[in-house]
C-alpha cells in the first residue's frame, strides 16, 4: 500500500508545482502563461499545451502572416529527451487598420495551441519539466519586442490514475473553436486576373441561407493588397469574393493558401468561423483583359468629376436641369449673393443624394448583396414611387398647384421654400440621372468597387460635384446667361413644356414597370396617378394664399392625405397583385437574334472560337435604349453583324439579377450600359464606349474581320 500512496502524493505535489510554474509572466504590455490541457503526462500519448497571452488594451500581437508590418510570436522549445512539439495551431486573426497599413493579428488575448508528444518509454512517477522561450512583437502606434522563458512541470503516470483534464479545459475548448477547419463540403475555386484574385464559393446542400460576408487572410505575404476592400457578392447559389492583388508583386502565385473567415460560420449557425483553403489558381479567360483603365484614386476622382459634368447633357436630367437654369435666370435680378446661395444649396442636394446612394450600395454590399449603379430602379416599388413623384412635379410645373412658402428669417432674405426647392431640385436631378451613365462614369464607379468605403464615397462625391459645377458657375456669374431673354412670360411657358417632358418620363417608367411587374402594375400606377391628380387639383383650387386660412388648411390636409393614400395603396397593390412579367424572348421580330446572357453559354461560345458581342443593358437605362436604337439596330451595323456571324448576347439588368451583377463586377463595372467584344477564342475582352454611334460599332467590328482574315 505504500507505493500507491507514494505515487498519489507525488502526483499531488507535481500538480501544485505545475500550477505554480504556470503562473503568468508579465513583460511590458503582455502577460504570458504556459498551460497544459492535462494534469499528467502518459507515455507515448500526445497532450495539448498552450502559450496564452493577455494583451493590454490598445496593443496587439500578430498572426503568422502579420500583414503589412510586424512579426508573429515564436516559440523555441527546450524539452526533455524523447519529447517533441508539433506546429503552432494559429487561431484566425482580424484586420488591424493603421492607415496606410493593414495588419493581421489579435488584441486582448491570444492562445497558441501546440501538441506535445512524450516518448513511449517515459517512466511513471516522475516530474517532467517543459521549458520554452517565447519571443513576440507587441504594437500600437509603436512596437516593442518582448521575450521570456516559461516552464511547466507535470507528473508522469498511467492515464487511469487521475482525470485526464485540467482546470484549463474551458480555455482550450474556446481556443479550438477559433481554429480554421478543413474544407470538406464547400465547393471553392480560385482564379486570377491582372489585378484581382477571385474565389468562387458554392455552399453544400445542407447549409441554409447564404454567407453574409467573407474575408480572406493569405498564409504568405505579397499575395493581396492587405488594405484594399474585399468585395463579397452573391449570384444565385454561387458567391464570389473579389480580392485586390498586391500590385507590387508582378508574378502570379500557383496556389492560394490561407483562411476564409465568415459569419455565422462554415458548419451552420454560430459554428467555426474560419475555413482553411489550399487551392490551385487558374487564370480567368473571361476577364483576363478586363482591367479597369483607372490605375489610381486620383484618376478615378478625375473620371468621376468629368462624368458628372457630362451627365448634365444626358436626356434623363435635361428637364430638371433646365428648371435650374430658369431659376438662376430669375434669381439673377435678386443679386449675385442670393443666386450663389441657391446654386450652393442645389449642389448640396446633388452631392448629398450621390452620397446617400453610395452609402446604400456599400451597406447592402457589406451584407452580401450584389448591387450597382441604378440598383433602386430594379425595384418595381421604387419605379412606382419615382413615377408618382415626377407626375406631381410635372403638374406643379404646369401650374395646377403650388407649394406655399414660409419665411426663413429677416436677415437671410431667403425663404424656407426657396432653399428647400433648390435642394429638392438637386435631389431630383440625381434621382432621374441614375438611369443614365455618361462617359467616364462607368470606369470610375467600377473602380470604386475595389476601394475602401471612404474612397468609394469620395468618388461618388466627386461625381456629384462634377454634375453640380456648371450651376455653381452660372450662379456665381449669372451674366453668362445674358444671351437668354429677360425674365418674363417665356419662363412660365418653358416650365410648362418641361412639365410635359416629365410626363413623357412617367410614360417611359410605366413601360419599365410593365417589364418588371406586368400589366397589372401599370393599371395600379394609373389609378394611383389619378388619385394624385385629384390631390393636386384640390390643392390648386382651394389651397392658394388669398383664400381663408381654414379652407387652405383643409385643402393642404386633403392634398397630403390623398397623396399618402394613393402611394400607399399603389405600393400595397403592386406588391400583392402585380404579376411577374413574362420573360422576353431573345429573338427580335427582325434583324439579328440576341441570346440571353449566361456565363455557361459564354464559355461555350468562346470554346467554339466565335466572335462575341455582349450588350449589358436595362429597360430603365435611357442611355442603353438610345444606343440600341441609334447604333445596334442601325441597318449597316446589323448587316455587318450578320456577315461576321457574331454571337450576340444580351444581359438584361432591368430586374435584379445577381448573375449579371457578378458578370459586370468581373469586368470591373457596376453600371450599364456596357458593351464587351471578343474577337476570338483567345482574345481579351474589349470595351466599346458607353455612348455608341454606328461608326463606333463598325470600327470595333473591323477588328473582328481583320482577325478572321489572319
Amino acid at each position: 500500500m505504500r507505493r500507491p500512496l507514494f505515487v498519489y502524493i507525488s502526483i499531488l505535489l507535481a500538480i501544485l508545482s505545475s500550477m505554480a510554474a504556470a503562473n503568468p509572466v508579465r513583460v511590458g504590455h503582455v502577460e504570458v502563461a504556459f498551460l497544459s490541457e492535462t494534469e499528467q503526462i502518459t507515455a507515448g500519448k500526445p497532450f495539448g499545451s498552450a502559450i496564452h497571452f493577455k494583451i493590454d488594451d490598445g496593443w496587439h500581437l500578430y498572426w503568422k502572416n502579420p500583414g503589412d508590418a510586424g512579426a508573429p510570436p515564436s516559440i523555441e522549445w527546450q524539452l526533455p529527451d524523447g519529447f517533441s512539439a508539433g506546429e503552432i495551431q494559429w487561431p484566425y486573426p482580424h484586420r488591424i487598420d493603421l492607415p496606410p497599413l493593414t495588419d493581421f493579428g489579435y488584441d486582448r488575448e491570444l492562445t497558441l495551441l501546440v501538441e506535445i508528444t512524450p516518448p513511449s518509454n517515459l517512466p511513471e512517477s516522475r516530474n517532467v519539466e517543459l521549458r520554452a522561450t517565447i519571443d513576440w512583437l507587441v504594437c500600437t502606434e509603436i512596437c516593442i519586442p518582448g521575450e521570456t522563458e516559461v516552464k511547466l512541470e507535470l507528473p508522469s503516470g498511467s492515464s487511469n490514475l487521475t482525470a485526464n483534464k485540467s482546470a484549463n479545459h474551458a480555455l482550450f475548448a474556446s481556443a479550438r473553436e477559433k481554429l480554421p477547419i478543413e474544407n470538406e463540403d464547400w465547393e471553392i475555386q480560385a482564379s486570377t486576373t491582372e489585378d484581382e484574385l477571385l474565389l468562387s464559393i458554392v455552399k453544400p446542400n445542407w447549409v441554409e441561407g447564404k454567407l453574409q460576408s467573407v474575408l480572406f487572410f493569405p498564409e504568405e505575404r505579397g499575395i493581396i493588397d492587405n488594405s484594399a476592400r474585399q468585395i463579397f457578392q452573391s449570384a444565385g447559389e454561387r458567391q464570389t469574393l473579389r480580392i485586390p492583388r498586391d500590385m507590387n508583386v508582378h508574378s502570379s502565385p500557383e496556389r492560394l493558401k490561407g483562411i476564409l473567415v465568415a459569419e455565422p460560420g462554415w458548419r451552420g449557425h454560430d459554428s467555426e468561423k474560419a475555413l482553411e483553403i489550399d487551392l490551385p489558381i487558374e487564370p480567368t479567360e473571361v476577364i483576363a483583359g478586363a482591367k479597369n483603365e483607372i490605375s489610381g484614386l486620383w484618376m478615378a476622382l478625375l473620371f468621376a468629376f468629368l462624368g458628372g459634368m457630362i451627365l448634365n447633357l444626358m436626356p434623363c436630367v435635361l428637364p430638371v436641369l433646365s428648371l435650374k437654369v430658369l431659376g438662376i435666370v430669375g434669381q439673377a435680378e435678386q443679386g449675385r449673393r442670393k443666386s450663389l446661395w441657391h446654386g450652393t444649396i442645389f449642389a448640396a442636394g446633388v452631392i448629398a443624394s450621390f452620397l446617400v446612394l453610395a452609402g446604400m450600395i456599400l451597406i447592402l454590399q457589406a451584407g452580401g448583396n450584389s448591387l450597382g449603379w441604378g440598383f433602386q430602379l430594379q425595384s418595381p416599388a421604387f419605379v412606382f414611387v419615382l413615377s408618382s413623384f415626377l407626375f406631381l412635379f410635372a403638374l406643379n410645373l404646369m401650374g395646377l398647384f403650388e407649394i406655399g412658402a414660409v419665411s426663413l428669417g429677416r436677415k437671410a432674405g431667403v425663404s424656407h421654400h426657396a432653399a428647400f426647392q433648390s435642394f429638392l431640385n438637386g435631389v431630383t436631378a440625381t434621382v432621374v440621372a441614375t438611369p443614365c451613365t455618361a462617359p467616364f462614369m462607368g470606369s470610375a464607379l467600377g473602380y470604386s468597387l475595389s476601394q475602401p468605403p471612404v474612397a468609394a464615397l469620395l468618388i461618388f462625391a466627386f461625381l456629384g460635384a462634377g454634375m453640380a459645377l456648371p450651376y455653381i458657375v452660372l450662379s456665381a456669374f449669372p451674366q453668362l446667361l445674358r444671351f437668354l431673354p429677360k425674365p418674363g412670360r417665356w419662363m412660365v411657358t418653358l416650365k410648362q413644356v418641361m412639365g410635359f417632358l416629365l410626363l413623357g418620363t412617367v410614360v417611359w417608367l410605366a413601360w419599365v414597370l410593365n417589364i418588371q411587374a406586368g400589366g397589372n402594375a401599370v393599371v395600379i400606377l394609373l389609378l394611383a396617378l389619378l388619385i394624385l391628380a385629384l390631390a393636386a387639383w384640390i390643392k390648386g383650387q382651394w389651397g392658394s394664399i388669398p383664400l381663408a386660412r381654414t379652407r387652405t388648411f383643409t385643402a393642404a390636409t386633403a392634398f397630403v392625405l390623398l397623396i399618402t393614400f394613393g402611394v400607399s395603396i399603389g405600393l400595397y397593390a403592386i406588391d400583392k397583385f402585380g404579376a411577374t412579367a413574362l420573360t422576353r424572348t431573345a429573338a427580335e421580330p427582325s434583324g439579328p437574334v440576341w441570346e440571353n446572357y449566361s456565363a455557361e453559354r459564354l464559355a461555350e461560345l468562346r470554346s467554339e472560337n466565335r466572335p462575341i458581342l455582349i450588350d449589358f443593358t436595362a429597360a430603365w437605362c435611357l442611355s442603353c435604349q438610345v444606343n440600341k436604337r441609334v447604333a445596334l439596330e442601325n441597318d449597316g451595323v446589323e448587316k455587318r453583324l450578320a456577315e461576321l456571324n457574331l454571337a450576340l448576347m444580351r444581359a438584361d439588368w432591368t430586374k435584379r439579377d445577381d448573375n449579371i451583377t457578378s458578370a459586370l463586377a468581373q469586368y470591373g463595372r457596376n453600371s450599364v450600359p456596357l458593351y464587351v467584344l471578343y474577337t476570338g477564342k483567345d482574345s481579351a475582352p474589349q470595351f466599346l464606349p458607353e455612348i455608341l454611334t454606328p461608326q463606333v460599332v463598325l470600327d470595333a467590328l473591323a477588328q473582328v474581320k481583320k482577325k478572321s482574315i489572319i
